[in-house]
């Protein structure tokens, strides 16, 4: 039987009644927090009660920032869709793409404005918005407010102007690192951290069933035969600049490596050392081969060929660029590719897991991450002549090497005709892990795994919304792709603790546990009943059971105490039971 939120401010049957968001409207509504709920768990509904139960108390205007154009356009479709009244409150969205002398006259003609961060720092800064009579900011992928971000930068000029200031942040992700966790709340002065994850009893009935799978696949031999000749190339780079003391890290090559590398040399550079300038040369070079390596290695065939011809942009290349690419090594590279079909395992996985969805069940959605945009345009290129496929490309707004990006407004366009069953595949690069309304999906393929948590997170989190989902992720055996995936997986793992960690810290607000509910009803069938007793009952429904303990019993304490290896005693200097670490961290 459906349940749904009873509020003056909330058109009816909008919004499903579940008792961790309510608890944490209460919580919101107390003081400035920070809202970290899984992927699918509906924080953006914690918002919508939130902006009701402000707007009905007449304390002022309520400002929503997202950080892109297309996630401000959905927050306005939503809030028009659930908060009652809404044409008389006239919410409006405000992004780079309005004029300033346009934005000056529209800060006053809302109650409820949407806006990317950029444009309120903006005009914050040059007189044109004055913050004093908002009453609550609501943040959006509230990880991003961090270092010279613009979320930052407003939080913190909102916190210094408004008169009572009161913040919502939200994310899912907020990061794996401590000092980063610490940052956010310092940086937006949050008073505490609401967290709930998805194996807790009241999130577990909400969430559909996610099945991840990991699949191995081998890298086809002629393409290790292609980058041999290149790791060769890399290899000697790299043993160069270790005896000149700028690559220092052990094992093979790798990215992150070089960079630390290119920064010693520039340093050196600044102080006069004019070997340096080699240095930097060959370090550029290495760079790129890293990541011609990965393309053909990860990423197949046509990536690579199409990553060769994207760098070779003429006169705005740099010298070392032009060198490489007329490189004898790269020349004969270049002529094996021209010549040369698809032939990378993923390529073929990935038409395999398509076609053997669709045929379980024609009406699915699918949705290809890829980190490249050149591996999107082949996947895409790749997937032409599969029966019932009709696949569409999802990128970035930027336009690069001379080929168009997707404006915010065509993004949203694609995504529509992709909820609506024009489109049932969908490739994209990053630009979807996060601000856009993506469509739930039956299936997601990880075309490589990320390093990053948060990215991760946020791929995921595009399955299992509605209904049961898949996430398949692409594994070339003995690549990068092995490291990016373990660094993924040991940051989630991380991020727990790191959220707990400063969640102890800080100062709470005192408040009288459903104190903000009185607003708020929960209608059950025909049945209506206050949103405090209807939290009680699910609190009480999920408690855990108490295990009766036989009073006759003797236990021998002696040999429980004795029993128990080293590894198992407190760590030293742990202060909560998320602290114990795993056994083979």
């Amino acid at each position: 039987m459906r349940r749904v939120v009873q509020h003056t401010g909330i058109v009816d049957g909008t919004v499903d009644a579940r008792a961790y968001q309510l608890e944490a409207v209460d919580e919101a509504l107390t003081g400035s927090i920070l809202l970290v709920l899984p992927t699918a768990a509906g924080k953006t509904a914690v918002a919508w009660m939130t902006i009701a139960e402000m707007l009905s108390e007449n304390k002022g205007w309520i400002l929503f920032i997202a950080p892109t154009n297309p996630l401000v356009d959905q927050h306005v479709r939503d809030l028009k869709r659930v908060i009652k009244n809404i044409n008389h409150i006239n919410v409006i969205s405000m992004t780079g793409g309005t004029p300033p002398e346009k934005r000056k006259n529209l800060w006053d003609k809302s109650r409820i404005i949407v806006a990317t961060p950029h444009v309120v720092r903006n005009d914050v800064t040059n007189g044109i918005l004055d913050l004093k009579n908002c009453s609550h900011l609501i943040i959006d992928e509230a990880h991003h407010s961090t270092g010279k971000h613009a979320m930052a930068q407003t939080a913190e000029l909102y916190n210094s102007n408004a008169k009572e200031p009161l913040i919502l942040a939200m994310t899912a992700s907020p990061g794996s690192k401590t000092e980063l966790v610490a940052e956010i709340c310092e940086r937006l002065k949050v008073e505490r951290i609401h967290i709930r994850t998805a194996k807790e009893p009241m999130l577990e009935e909400y969430l559909a069933g996610l099945e991840i799978q990991e699949i191995i696949v081998n890298v086809p031999e002629k393409i290790r035969e292609l980058v041999k000749p290149l790791e060769l190339w890399i290899n000697g780079i790299v043993n160069q600049q270790r005896r000149m003391g700028r690559y220092i890290r052990p094992g093979h090559p790798s990215f992150g490596g070089l960079k630390e590398a290119q920064m010693r040399a520039q340093s050196a550079i600044s102080l006069g050392d004019t070997r340096a300038y080699s240095s930097v040369s060959q370090i550029a070079t290495a760079m790129t081969l890293n990541h011609l390596i990965n393309h053909l290695l990860t990423q197949g065939i046509t990536a690579a060929r199409e990553f060769l011809d994207n760098s070779n942009d003429g006169e705005k290349m740099s010298k070392s660029l032009k060198m490489f690419h007329k490189d004898p090594r790269i020349l004969e590279l270049k002529k094996s590719l021209d010549e040369m079909d698809e032939i990378h395992t993923k390529v073929g996985t990935v038409r395999r897991l398509i076609r053997h969805r669709l045929r379980r069940d024609p009406n699915s959605k699918i949705i290809v991450f890829a980190s490249f945009r050149n591996t999107v345009e082949s996947l895409d290129r790749a997937l032409d002549d599969l029966k019932d496929v009709k696949s569409v490309q999802v990128i970035g707004q930027s336009d690069r090497a001379g080929k168009k990006g997707l404006k915010p407004k065509q993004q949203i366009e694609v995504l529509d005709k992709f909820r609506e069953g024009e489109y049932n595949v969908l490739v994209a690069t990053s630009v979807a892990e996060e601000g856009l309304d993506i469509p739930s999906a039956d299936l997601v393929i990880f075309y490589e795994p990320v390093g990053s948590e948060i990215r991760t997170i946020q791929r995921r989190g595009r399955t299992g919304r509605h209904r049961e989902g898949e996430v398949m992720v692409l594994v070339a055996e003995g690549t990068k792709d092995e490291t990016a995936k373990k660094s993924a997986e040991r940051k989630e793992k991380n991020m727990q603790r790191a959220v707990h960690r400063i969640r102890r810290k800080l100062p709470r607000k005192a408040h009288e546990d459903l104190s903000n509910m009185k607003n708020f009803r929960v209608k059950i069938g025909e049945k209506e009943i206050a949103a405090a007793n209807f939290i009680l009952e699910i609190r009480k429904k999920n408690r855990p059971e108490i295990t009766k303990i036989d009073e006759n019993e003797t236990i021998n304490e002696k040999k429980m105490i004795t029993s128990l290896e080293p590894i198992n005693f407190r760590p030293r200097g742990q202060r909560g039971l998320e602290e114990f670490r795993e056994k083979d961290e």
